[in-house]
């Protein structure tokens, strides 16, 4: 079967996208068991006509080994319609509207390092996602039920729980890297543990997750044998190690995205199992972090400004543009997302492990049934199956349960357009440290999305 190509449609629901539908082309281009047809829709038809116009101009490309044609459509049923996979990445609302939420919790004394999955922000953003996501799940339902969709878009479970909240028989999964991060992470450690030659693979670090996405865990963590959440424990006793910082240091380092990992490692000294994503989301989902720019600082963040994630959105444009007029030099490269590899083994083609989001059916043993949960899954031929995770301990199912309550508050807020549910999972969601008086304030500020 090594010369065999499996035809695909795809539909691609944010095809304008500057940074996941090129990355999702350039591995495309590079597996040969894969070919056929993206149709790219998206309300930024320009923009979806230049990642169209990038498709076609990769075809021709050095190193390419697989044939696709990329089309835009007007209409998201046209993009649907005998879809076998469906993609969604959409920006819900605009970086003008992300950014006066985030100024406005600033406001009430809430510093929001990201600002896309929980408190103040993440409530608006999950409210518009949830009410464009239940407009598609209607339509994939109508036009392409069978197909497998793969969702990209934060607020990661809000937006996946959406889907088969409205289209219960609809297959769905959301992916993020932030576990990936930790892999890499822990391969860097064990390089210097073990007196490695070079760094291994993420891939090598065997790990069992569990949790939400964004606040998910790691209870095990292997390399060839060793456990490494062991050696990490003996890790963080030696001096030096666990350090606080001040915000020149960290201002200095120029990097919005900086992590010294110091609430992660912090969070598996008190708690004995390790966080799995960056300590800039770690620290929107627990107390105590974001109450001043400062605090931040001293844990080893800086937020992310509006101003730079308007920038990359011109830079990737720019980008694109160079690309296709040949001011900028061309390589394919190993992004190191897995939607291939997915895809692949959805059609028969190969078998994958990998953290995924799924509605929780046991896989997670001491969380509520139907959320949106991540932990491993097992990928073959049309079969996403979770794999048994176990129970996160007493201490971390009472936080992440806790933010499971909020994002079911969201999508049934959304949902039934119920402003008083809305405002109660602003004030369930355990950053809002705020009396009820100043979170309404806060709430009414925000303002709520068009229609309700």
């Amino acid at each position: 079967m090594g010369d065999v190509v499996t035809p695909l449609r795809i539909g691609y629901i944010g095809g304008g996208s500057r940074a996941w539908a090129p990355m999702l082309m350039n591995d495309l281009a590079q597996e040969p068991r894969l070919g056929g047809e993206v149709r790219l829709y998206d309300i930024d038809r320009a923009a979806a006509e230049r990642n169209a116009r990038l498709g076609a101009w990769l075809q021709q490309q050095p190193g390419v080994v697989s044939q696709w044609s990329y089309r835009v459509v007007g209409h998201v049923a046209d993009a649907l319609r005998g879809a076998d996979v469906v993609v969604v990445s959409i920006q819900p609302g605009s970086l003008e509207q992300m950014g006066h939420e985030l100024a406005v919790a600033e406001q009430a004394g809430l510093f929001f390092p990201v600002g896309d999955t929980t408190g103040a922000p993440g409530l608006t953003r999950g409210l518009r996602a949830a009410l464009v996501y239940a407009e598609f799940a209607a339509a994939i339902a109508e036009h392409c039920p069978a197909a497998w969709v793969i969702n990209y878009t934060n607020p990661m479970s809000v937006c996946t729980r959406t889907l088969t909240r409205v289209a219960p028989h609809l297959k769905v999964f959301g992916c993020c890297h932030e576990v990936f991060g930790t892999q890499q992470l822990l391969a860097q450690l064990a390089q210097r543990w073990y007196g490695l030659p070079a760094v291994p693979e993420r891939r090598e670090i065997e790990v069992n997750v569990l949790g939400i996405n964004h606040f998910t865990w790691i209870d095990r963590a292997s390399y060839r044998g060793h456990d490494l959440l062991a050696r990490l424990r003996t890790h963080l006793e030696e001096p030096g190690v666990l350090r606080f910082y001040d915000a020149a240091e960290i201002r200095s380092r120029d990097n919005w995205f900086n992590d010294e990992h110091r609430i992660k490692f912090e969070l598996f000294r008190r708690y004995g199992i390790l966080a799995a994503a960056g300590d800039r989301h770690l620290a929107e989902f627990v107390p105590g972090f974001i109450g001043s720019p400062d605090e931040l600082f001293r844990w080893g963040i800086i937020r992310t400004p509006i101003s730079y994630r308007q920038a990359r959105h011109q830079q990737a444009t720019a980008m694109v543009d160079g690309l296709l007029s040949g001011a900028l030099p061309f390589t394919l490269r190993d992004s190191g997302e897995e939607a291939v590899q997915q895809i692949a083994a959805l059609v028969g083609r190969a078998e994958l492990v990998t953290n995924v989001n799924l509605a929780n059916v046991g896989q997670i043993s001491n969380l509520p049934l139907g959320a949106v949960v991540e932990t491993n899954a097992w990928f073959g031929r049309d079969r996403v199956i979770p794999l048994a995770a176990g129970a996160l301990p007493p201490g971390v199912a009472a936080l992440v349960s806790r933010h499971v309550a909020v994002q079911e508050m969201i999508v049934e807020a959304a949902l039934t357009r119920d402003r008083g549910l809305a405002f109660q999972a602003l004030c369930t969601d355990p950053t809002t440290t705020l009396p009820l008086d100043r979170a309404w304030a806060l709430f009414e500020a925000l303002g709520l999305p068009p229609g309700w």
